[in-house]
Formats: C-alpha cells, sequence, structure tokens
C-alpha cells in the first residue's frame, strides 16, 4: 500500500515524523509536507508564483505552499504512481466541530479526497504532543482497519486522538462534528512601528458537545472518527429560495 502523508504543522513537526514511522512498518510511505507551520490554512492553494520542493535529510519533501499545495502538487504531478491512500497529521491540538473549515490538517486530507484518493485526518487533541506515541500507534491501527474499506468505497474522515496512553483509551466512536461558541475577540497589539496590529483570537468553547459529537467522544476518552462530505450545498434551503424567486 502506498500512503502519502501530508500536515499543516510543518514537516519538521514530530507528529507527522511519528505518523510516518508508525504507517511505515506496513505500508510505503511518502511525505510531502509544508516549510512552515501553516495551522489554519485550510483549503488554500497558492496561485501567485510557482511552488519548489525540496527534499530533508530525512527523506521528507517540503513545499513552500499551503498544506492543500502539497498534496495537490504530489498526486498530480511529483509522485510516480498515485497513493492508495492520503493520511494527514499528526495535528498538534484538536480538529473538530467549526476547526475542520478552517484546519489546514483536514484541508490536506480533503485535497486527496477531492483528487480521488481515499483520505484520513488524524488530530491529537491536546496541544505539545503529550502520548504521542500511543496517538502514532492507535493512528496506524486505524489505517490498517480503515485501508481495506476505504478502497472500495472512498470518502474522507476526520479523526481526533484523545491525549491518553493506549491502556487509558475507552475506545472508538463514531460520531459527527459539535459545533463551538463564537471565536474569542481579537488581540490589539502595538507594532514596533506604533501600529495597531490585530492577533486573531482563540477558538470558542464548545456549544453543541452532546452525545454524538465529536467533543463528547474525545472528553470521554474516545477516539473520535468523523465521516466528512465536501458538499456544502444547503438542502434545506433549496425550495424556499427556489419560492422566493417565483414571487
Amino acid at each position: 500500500m502506498r500512503i502519502l502523508v501530508s500536515n499543516d504543522d510543518g514537516y519538521f513537526s514530530p507528529g507527522i515524523d511519528a505518523l510516518a514511522r508508525a504507517l511505515s512498518a506496513f505500508a510505503e510511505v511518502t511525505v510531502v509536507a509544508p516549510q512552515r507551520d501553516r495551522s489554519g490554512a485550510s483549503n488554500s492553494l497558492t496561485l501567485d508564483r510557482p511552488l519548489s520542493v525540496r527534499q530533508a535529510a530525512n527523506g521528507y519533501r517540503y513545499v513552500d505552499g499551503t498544506p492543500t499545495d502539497c498534496v495537490h502538487v504530489a498526486i498530480t504531478g511529483l509522485l510516480p504512481q498515485r497513493p492508495d491512500l492520503v493520511v494527514s497529521g499528526i495535528n498538534d491540538g484538536a480538529n473538530m466541530g467549526d476547526d475542520t473549515i478552517y484546519s489546514g490538517t483536514v484541508a490536506a486530507a480533503m485535497e486527496g479526497f477531492l483528487l480521488g484518493v481515499p483520505a484520513i485526518a488524524f488530530s491529537l487533541v491536546q496541544r505539545g504532543w503529550p502520548h504521542l506515541d500511543s496517538a502514532a500507534a492507535s493512528a496506524a491501527d486505524l489505517v490498517r482497519r480503515f485501508a481495506p474499506h476505504l478502497a472500495r468505497q472512498p470518502m474522507l474522515l476526520n479523526i481526533n486522538l484523545p491525549a491518553r496512553p493506549a491502556a487509558e483509551l475507552a475506545g472508538i466512536e463514531v460520531t459527527r462534528l459539535g459545533r463551538r461558541h463564537m471565536a474569542e475577540p481579537v488581540v490589539p497589539a502595538v507594532n514596533p512601528r506604533g501600529e495597531t496590529v490585530y492577533w486573531i483570537g482563540p477558538a470558542g468553547s464548545a456549544r453543541d458537545a452532546g452525545p454524538g459529537t465529536d467533543f463528547h467522544a474525545v472528553e470521554h476518552g474516545l477516539i473520535s472518527v468523523t465521516p466528512l462530505d465536501v458538499d456544502l450545498t444547503g438542502g434545506q434551503w433549496m425550495q424556499p429560495v427556489h419560492d422566493w424567486l417565483a414571487r
């Protein structure tokens, strides 16, 4: 099995290294990741300049672009053969609920899916890499279990891993995305030139975090597995909009 591994934290991230090593035990792994941290890059493509691809001493390739750029370039021109699976992560922090809209980790996986390759995004819910070995082992186990099914029915999965030792994981739950409150206000600051600048504030707390959600699962020590759909059509609004136009 050929697996393309990417992320949004950069090719030097402990998360991508742990994931690539764990997957290499049973698959042919190629790493193509951003040159620097591109967290929050979402699905952006670089269209205003060419992209450079270089190779690090450990064999990982890195691109001076976004996570989406990395997967797009890898699948459409860089790799001699299409991968059987795209795996993104392990992200430094959760990607649950509304986070998935902004996440570069999820975007890298989504680009593979949009190009016809099944894909999985992995995130470790606590920042700072606690219990990373356990998370990487869980990720590799899930890839082993899901890969045969994804080969027959390609889909996009978003998986959040609790920051716990393997022995303390409570199991796995298939979940839906929860919802967060609005983000905290921006944080103003003054730069060395005396100009006011603004830092984007932290994400809000969970609003919809009841049973069945990704938030609820990881809070109870469960690995959260959420199938994602790329179709953004608001089906419930089709008829109302049609009716407005008919008046």
